[in-house]
């Protein structure tokens, strides 16, 4: 098939799929499709079982296969759904809230790998599919990052504490970034170093690299735009603009090496709120938060189809089962343990809403981003065994943590706002 016909497939799907959710299932947009999706891939494995004849499972199979989800994902969809993100997101609360942010964006994930790595390096052993401890890394790494786009909707709508609700959009919208950059950098060594030999101190070094120029980067391109719109006043140009400006900025940050994810999130947060305010107009600005929404809506939804439609190309070995089902807890404790060390450390400085461990912990929702970080390892030994156990937590956390986070919020959080300390 050609990509126009594969392109058009999937938007006929998912229109599709999301009329059915919405008029018979009612499940929140992103989790229906993902839903559907799989439901649909089960079926067709079901008939491929039942009558090995039929040419329909292998053809679908092939184009799926056709479609490089990590490349799609990474090097395309990826900028633009954090710009999106990054362009509502207040940046005075951001700063309000800066440390907390800050410190579960890096510290944290930087934690939760470590913990991860050791969880699943342990459990590998116990249950007889031993894993390097390199690759126990890189599996951290790749499932550390959480995805706000499943449970944003959902903590709107719950009365969570506005602080709470920042912690964990603006934490979710950094840590992509610090995740793909520690995944790739714990990648190389585990493939350079053919999972021995881990040098901390250089992948220190290129980890603060990547980081702090992909912030810079995306201020310098941010900035440069937003003098760009305050010279205009013409939507249409201006939204074009606003693309150029994702597109640019992350083939800019690829042949720097630097973090494309922290540069599109600093670039968003920059025209968004600066640039909303002094550099458009009220036409403008209306259009240009309308436009990106809808890029927004139509992304994820392709997105979350994609995920339940790539059971269809992987490796059924049911040996892996309990290495991909004991990764679940193992991913969860990870992040319990990150969310705590970073609110204990930061308690004595500031307020946190009531509720923020427990709530932070469930919401810690995994996505596209963390199979796609998977699916893009070279074919070596450990690929199956870290693809199954990525998207069994996927699944998990969309549908059982991302399903149930409205009940933990009412459980253990508050409505009231806390005050705080400046």
């Amino acid at each position: 098939m050609s990509l126009f016909e594969i392109i058009a497939g999937l938007l006929v799907l998912t229109a599709l799929f999301a009329w059915l959710n919405h008029r018979l299932i009612h499940l929140p947009h992103n989790v229906g499709l993902l839903v559907m999706g799989l439901a649909a891939s089960l079926v067709l494995v079901g008939l491929e079982l039942l009558l090995p004849q039929t040419s329909i499972f292998a053809e679908l199979t092939n184009t799926i296969e056709g479609i490089d989800f990590s490349d799609a994902l990474l090097h395309g969809m990826l900028g633009f759904l954090l710009f999106a993100g990054a362009l509502h997101v207040d940046l005075g609360l951001l700063k309000a809230r800066a440390w907390a942010v800050g410190l579960m964006a890096t510290l944290g994930v930087v934690i939760s790998t470590i913990v991860i790595a050791v969880g699943v390096w342990y459990a590998g052993a116990a249950i007889g599919f031993p894993i390097t401890f390199a690759w126990a890394l890189v599996f951290g790494a790749l499932i550390s990052p959480t995805d706000p786009i499943a449970v944003l909707a959902i903590l709107k709508n719950a009365g969570v504490a506005e602080t709470l609700e920042m912690d964990m959009a603006g934490e979710s919208l950094f840590n992509d970034g610090v995740g793909v950059v520690l995944f790739t950098i714990l990648l190389a060594a585990a493939v350079g170093g053919e999972g021995n030999g881990v040098d901390f101190l250089e992948l220190g070094q290129d980890f603060l690299k990547e980081a702090l120029g992909g912030g810079l980067l995306g201020f310098a391109t941010g900035y440069i735009t937003y003098r760009a719109m305050r010279e205009i006043d013409d939507y249409p140009i201006e939204v074009l603009i606003s693309l150029a400006l994702v597109m640019g900025t992350y083939a800019i940050a690829e042949v720097l090496q630097v973090s494309g994810p922290i540069a599109v999130v600093v670039a968003g947060l920059l025209i968004g709120n600066r640039g909303a305010a002094i550099a458009m107009s009220e036409t403008t600005r209306r259009h240009l938060f309308d436009f990106w929404t809808l890029i927004d809506e139509i992304l994820n939804s392709l997105l979350f189809l994609l995920i339940g439609l790539e059971v269809l190309i992987l490796q059924y070995d049911l040996s892996l089962a309990p290495f991909a089902l004991a990764a679940v807890p193992i991913v969860l404790f990870g992040r319990l343990i990150a969310v705590s060390i970073s609110v204990f450390a930061l308690r004595p400085f500031e307020e946190f809403a009531k509720g923020t461990i427990p709530i932070l912990t469930w919401g810690g929702v995994r996505g596209g981003i963390s199979v796609a970080l998977a699916l893009s390892i070279h074919e070596v030994d450990e690929k199956p065994a870290i693809l199954a156990a990525t998207y069994c937590v996927a699944l998990f956390t969309i549908l059982v943590q991302g399903l149930t986070l409205p009940a933990v919020i009412r459980l253990f959080g508050r409505e009231e706002e806390p005050e705080l300390k400046l």
